[in-house]
């Protein structure tokens, strides 16, 4: 028995990798929408390269230039943490959440995205001595 796969196989398996992937990735933009939307900001934001981690960045109430940050290695995944468990701060939500948001984004931003959650980022929440 060939337990090969022919060229037929390959392409159909390959296909559905790329649909299923494709299905999640548009799922997640329809997810961070419905955030920037909850915030008070465009969500067509959430689309456009670059100016899509600007608006993140006002979200969570961090200077603009923390952008140059996220373009140095490694830096640029602790500025990541940060802006994540900041977004979860913003609605509400505490480190955990901010932890969930990172770790598994596909269950946690449509959370944050269709439940409950208002936007309501408190300055006393926020680590202003953080890098601001």
């Amino acid at each position: 028995m060939n337990n090969n796969l022919s060229l037929g196989e390959f392409l159909a398996f390959g296909s559905a990798i790329l649909f299923v992937a494709a299905a999640i990735g548009i799922f997640m933009i329809i997810c961070m929408w419905k955030v920037y939307s909850k915030a008070g900001k465009p969500g067509w934001a959430a689309i456009v390269p670059i100016y899509n981690i600007v608006v993140l960045l006002e979200i969570v109430k961090k200077p603009v230039w923390w952008l140059i940050l996220l373009l140095i290695p490694i830096v640029n995944i602790i500025i990541m943490i940060l802006i994540y468990v900041e977004l979860a701060k913003a609605f509400g939500q505490g480190v955990g959440f901010g932890l969930g948001l990172i770790f598994l984004s596909i269950i946690f931003f449509p959370i944050l995205a269709f439940g409950d959650y208002q936007y309501v980022f408190d300055q006393s929440n926020s680590d202003e001595a953080i890098l601001a």
